[in-house]
């Protein structure tokens, strides 16, 4: 028979990441020690956001990735996501008191009539119109596609995010724009292979913001 853990809600997160750090090792084969203490608190928070320990193998990070992240922060800037649950679930709470704002476009009609006029997908056309608005970090979980539009929007000197959290989930091109992410020298975070997703994205953001 199963036996349901009795907790205080306010008790379940702490719980959930001690259960994580306890199981870690045996889940992954890594030691916690030998990961920087900063990557752990965004793989823990992405772990637990997933109940996936392999987050911890396919979570990848730009050497300047996390501190450039956290300074775009600091800096009052935007963070810019390519779907409207990815920017619900990012905490304004702990973003506002910077001065900065989560933005996403996709469900804007007027970024529909300009899609259809380009022939782009909204999420691209989204994302070019986005990044008007002091974009510090882009963070996508969801869309091939506008990850590779911000890739071409930087390699073609238009833009100049400071962090790209990219790490869409899927059967189509999602693999393949991440690995061109890998391949960049400019920071970024993220995941190999077809897993990721909007919640992955969030739980990032997420972590960055707590580690302020």
């Amino acid at each position: 028979m199963h036996r349901i853990t009795q907790i205080e809600p306010v008790n379940i997160e702490a719980e959930s990441f001690r259960i994580i750090e306890a199981e870690f090792e045996k889940h992954t084969g890594l030691s916690k020690q030998d990961i920087a203490p900063a990557e752990f608190a965004i793989m823990r928070r992405v772990i637990h956001a997933t109940g996936d320990f392999s987050f911890a193998k396919l979570l990848h990070f730009h050497p300047d990735a996390i501190q450039t992240g956290i300074d775009a922060i600091r800096a009052g800037k935007n963070i810019l996501t390519d779907v409207n649950m990815a920017a619900a679930g990012i905490s304004r709470n702990l973003l506002s008191p910077n001065g900065g704002k989560v933005i996403c476009k996709v469900a804007d009609p007027e970024i529909a009539k300009i899609a259809k006029t380009r022939e782009l997908t909204r999420s691209q056309t989204a994302i070019e119109v986005g990044m008007r608005e002091n974009v510090g970090i882009v963070a996508i979980g969801n869309a091939p596609t506008a990850l590779i539009t911000v890739m071409n929007l930087i390699a073609s000197g238009q833009i100049k995010p400071d962090l790209i959290v990219g790490v869409p989930v899927g059967f189509v091109n999602a693999e393949e724009s991440k690995e061109i992410l890998l391949e960049q020298t400019y920071p970024y975070i993220a995941c190999s292979g077809r897993k990721g997703g909007t919640t992955v994205s969030v739980a990032i953001v997420n972590a960055l913001l707590r580690l302020l």
